[in-house]
């Protein structure tokens, strides 16, 4: 999953691209508003996290905005406490809020139900066939017994969990699996298809040629 950070403070903004990619996912930044506003319509991210106060646009005209064109969900975080601010936030937009200081744990635990929520999905636990998909835990289980994935394959396996049913295509798994400056995943999308199906089974994720993968309902 693809999460774009705008946040101004150096600081704030690093700990948070720590955070999220210790945590799987794919992290572009951005440090004040007008870029913040060009890269979340350029690109489909899964989620944006999103300050208030920033320079050249603040949060509130980056989300009223951004809301013209595109349902990507939205978490502000900000150290605006006050009521009259969440509302203003929410009323704009934005699919929830959180106040700073923040921990870990929630924010992690607030963006994944943004995510699921937003791909249609209400638990973080999935069966699939005789295997689980733990999203929170981000592993998968046959049984007691965990599977080994690398992060990677993981991230793409959830992907694919999350839109089960529809073809995805190679360039919708690339823009939501790699960020700004990652090249990684470009010749080797199909290595990590086959390991997948090696470690869970050769049924679970079937190509559609011409058009990408797809894990039947």
């Amino acid at each position: 999953m693809r999460v774009l950070v705008i946040e101004d403070e150096p600081q704030i903004r690093r700990l948070l691209q720590e955070i999220l990619e210790e945590s799987g996912y794919s992290v572009d930044t951005a440090a004040e508003g007008t870029e913040g506003l060009s890269k979340a319509t350029i690109w489909p991210y899964d989620a944006v996290i999103l300050d208030l106060l920033l320079p050249k646009m603040d949060g509130w005209d980056l989300l009223e905005q951004l809301r013209q064109t595109h349902k990507t969900p939205v978490l502000i975080l900000s150290a605006r406490d006050a009521l009259s601010d969440r509302v203003l936030g929410l009323d704009l937009g934005a699919d929830d809020y959180l106040v700073k200081p923040f921990e870990r744990v929630e924010l992690l635990a607030r963006l994944r139900a943004l995510i699921r929520r937003s791909a249609g999905q209400t638990q973080t636990l999935i069966p699939l066939g005789d295997l689980t998909v733990d999203l929170r835990g981000r592993c998968v289980k046959r049984g007691e017994t965990s599977l080994e994935l690398t992060a990677r394959e993981f991230a793409l396996l959830e992907y694919l969990v999350l839109h089960r049913g529809r073809v995805v295509g190679r360039t919708e798994l690339y823009d939501h699996l790699l960020d700004e400056s990652d090249n990684g995943m470009s010749n080797s999308l199909e290595v990590h298809i086959s390991n997948l199906r090696k470690k869970l089974s050769d049924n679970l994720i079937e190509t559609r040629r011409g058009q990408g993968y797809v894990i039947p309902e």
